[in-house]
């Protein structure tokens, strides 16, 4: 078995809220995070699935120390540092990819000037060197070397995000989080991606959290699914076992929303009544019980715990039934 990477214990994420207290001192939150515990082995990718808002990006921004957080993160076998030199020495090995690749790119650095500040990062290099790095990463990602000295604008959505990719990829990281990095590209483009991210991290032993509310998309990528709901992980497993035999309600009716290509294989279409709970006043107990269409009287009182599930392969679900 592959040695842990990244473990993750008991994570929470708060936020203050603006406005009027209702006591005097007492200041509102919002819990966007709530005592998340996962692990990731090195070489694996794990596909963090959710709707939008139930507090996956902001877990990964707890885990690259981008926004503050209570609990344990362990990075190779050590305390991730909170801030500080510590944290900045670090850096290079935790990268993130995001949504926009447009955003995350300096319109005024040519693809070889932003590529090659990356590389500075780890490596004290210059000259033919540097730029036989930069060639190698472009190449990597499936770009050509002629168009090394265009811009951002220049580029299609696809190819920037293969620049962002290369970039993440020039510091030589250990661990990579990709946050929805195909939700705004064509369906065409977005298995290009895939498919390149998935060859990365084959041929670079990469570990990769991948984050996006599709399911139909985690299910070509990942090695492991954990589902997220209103903060909490609800399910989490081998990804045949979570997505070919869901356990939790929501994990199902996410699973139900995948496409299915041939005809006379058509699954049944689960829809789930009314919109997420607030994060600010979730509902007590299970908070999926409003919605979920096998809820008893006990799930509005008592919130399940991560159980462990028999099979052959390791599989928590936090559902009663």
């Amino acid at each position: 078995m592959s040695q842990t990477l990244l473990q993750v214990e008991n994570l929470t994420v708060r936020f203050p809220l603006p406005g009027r207290a209702l006591l005097p001192g007492r200041t509102r939150f919002l819990t966007a995070v709530r005592g998340v515990s996962l692990d990731v082995r090195q070489g694996e990718t794990l596909g963090l699935v959710g709707e939008s808002g139930c507090g996956k990006s902001t877990l990964a921004r707890a885990i690259l120390r981008f926004v503050q957080s209570e609990g344990e993160i362990l990075f190779a076998d050590a305390p991730l540092p909170r801030k500080g030199p510590s944290l900045r020495a670090l850096r290079p090995d935790i990268q993130m990819i995001f949504q926009d690749p447009h955003a995350s790119l300096n319109p005024r650095m040519t693809i070889h000037d932003a590529l090659a500040e990356a590389v500075l990062v780890r490596r004290q290099i210059t000259g033919g060197e540097l730029r036989a790095r930069v060639v190698e990463l472009m190449e990597q990602v499936g770009l050509s070397i002629r168009h090394m000295h265009r811009y951002p604008h220049e580029f299609s959505g696809g190819q920037r995000q293969r620049v962002a990719i290369a970039r993440a990829l020039a510091t030589e990281p250990k661990l990579i989080i990709a946050d929805e990095p195909v939700s705004a590209l064509d369906v065409s483009v977005q298995a290009q991606i895939i498919n390149l991210l998935r060859q990365l991290s084959r041929s670079l032993d990469l570990t990769l959290i991948f984050i996006s509310h599709d399911l139909a998309v985690v299910k070509h990528i990942a090695d492991r699914v954990a589902v997220m709901y209103l903060g909490h992980i609800v399910e989490i497993g081998a990804a045949p076992t979570v997505i070919g035999a869901p356990s939790h309600p929501y994990t199902q009716a996410l699973v139900s929303a995948i496409p299915e290509p041939d005809p006379d294989r058509q699954r049944e279409r689960m829809v789930l009544a009314g919109e997420p709970p607030s994060p600010i006043r979730p509902p007590p107990g299970c908070p999926f019980h409003p919605r979920c269409p096998q809820a008893l009287p006990k799930c509005c009182e008592t919130l399940p715990e991560l159980t462990p599930r028999a099979g052959d392969a390791p599989h928590s679900v936090r559902c009663i039934l």
